[in-house]
């Protein structure tokens, strides 16, 4: 098997293979990622939250599994004779802010998270105010509170602990970038009498760093977890070259959007209790540490996207959409200084800004992870059981999560999650 991005889902993956390959022993797992320093990887660029208050179920499910693995983290991922992990797990729940405009969606996620299992609990204005009395609750008409599963933790750790366990069970790192497959081709007919071309991966082209080399990598599965690159990897298979009208002709929808992460100090901020605040125009903030730093930032309107060939940070975006809002809704922070910044990469699923998850209808042996938009790394641990499943057994088995599945790209069929920050 080779996966294809060693972020923390490919990890995940990796690691997941190989705890369930007992039936299968003997199975060789090479995770292939070409930039070792993870210097543009989403995972560790990201803002490291957790949460259940999602929309669909099935995002719920998912972080619910996973907020339980991070907190049993050691029994998983612990190494005899290594450091335990500490994920540096904040547990501040998130706290969702609601105009009266929309105030309506957020009881109705509500009820969908109570009944999914989540431990969420609706406020008022009033009562935010006493709990928070920072928060500026003008134009407030409700707020959903995380009461147990959310907060933030450290992403950096939980990839290295991925990594490290995973390596410890036999999976190979290898450091490189996939240029290209052979594959074998199979010419069958649909039953509107069209040929249907049904490819088979037979290796991996993997270019070695600094060198003219390719290393052709056999395999019988490839697992595309290229994160914000993983559109660009199925085109190497003709994935979205073909025929306009044609699956071949449909992309894979993922592609990189740039997000700004704003580190600021204000000396006279919120304590302790801080939540993860998510205000209603987008602008979020959370503590970092304890020495009056925290980490705020709000996605870009979708006509405002930023240039993606690099990952400068606009330090201009701050002071124009994200700094007026946040004074706003919580006065304290008028007074801020701007310490530190980076830009990092989501894996943006333009069809409907959830992820891709299981094998494409063309490429009988590609499995795909991606498209998380933003909520991949708090989903890795759920998500990389699933892909394993499907691999190993055919099918998943503790989540069902087929819902995921290229089908709803091909039927256009969106599942729309309504809480993506």
């Amino acid at each position: 098997v080779v996966i294809v991005g060693g972020g923390v889902m490919g990890w995940s993956i990796a690691y997941w293979l190989k705890k369930k390959e007992n039936k299968s022993a003997g199975m060789k797992v090479i995770v292939v990622e070409r930039d070792p320093t993870y210097s543009q990887a989403s995972t560790v660029l990201s803002a490291g939250g957790i949460r259940q208050q999602f929309s669909l179920p099935e995002n719920i499910h998912l972080s619910l599994h996973s907020a339980d693995f991070l907190r049993n983290i050691n029994d998983h991922l612990g190494v005899v004779n290594e450091d335990p992990i500490d994920l540096q797990f904040n547990h501040s729940g998130y706290l969702f802010l609601a105009s009266e405009a929309v105030a309506h969606i957020m009881e109705e996620n509500y009820s969908t998270q109570r009944s999914a299992g989540a431990k969420v609990s609706l406020m008022s204005p009033t009562q935010v105010k006493e709990r928070f009395p920072w928060i500026n609750t003008e134009n407030v008409a409700l707020a959903s509170y995380g009461l147990e599963n959310e907060g933030w933790f450290d992403p950096w750790t939980l990839l290295n602990a991925f990594k490290r366990k995973a390596i410890s069970m036999g999976v190979i790192q290898c450091c490189g970038e996939v240029t290209g497959f052979s594959h074998t081709t199979n010419v069958l007919m649909n039953r509107d009498g069209e040929e249907v071309h049904l490819k088979r991966i037979k290796s991996v082209k993997v270019q070695m760093p600094n060198s003219m080399e390719f290393q052709p990598v056999e395999c019988a599965i490839v697992v595309n977890a290229a994160g914000a690159f993983s559109g660009k990897l199925a085109e190497m298979l003709g994935i979205g070259l073909g025929p306009k009208d044609s699956i071949a002709g449909l992309p894979v929808p993922v592609e990189p959007r740039k997000r700004y992460v704003y580190v600021v100090h204000c000396p006279n901020g919120p304590g302790l209790d801080t939540p993860f605040l998510i205000d209603y125009s987008g602008v979020y903030i959370r503590r970092e540490g304890l020495g009056g730093n925290y980490i705020t930032g709000v996605s870009p309107e979708e006509t405002e996207e930023p240039d993606t060939s690099n990952l400068e940070v606009d330090h201009q975006f701050f002071e124009d959409k994200v700094w007026p809002k946040l004074a706003n809704r919580a006065p304290v922070f008028e007074n801020l200084k701007v310490t530190s910044a980076w830009a990092g990469f989501y894996d943006y699923n333009t069809f409907d800004q959830n992820g891709i998850i299981g094998n494409h209808p063309l490429i009988t042996n590609m499995y795909f992870a991606t498209g998380f938009s933003g909520h991949g790394l708090q989903h890795s641990p759920a998500v990389g059981r699933g892909v394993a499943e499907l691999i190993l057994d055919g099918e998943f088995q503790t989540l069902d999560l087929s819902d995921f599945s290229f089908r709803r790209i091909l039927v256009q069929e969106p599942m729309l999650e309504r809480n993506i920050v």
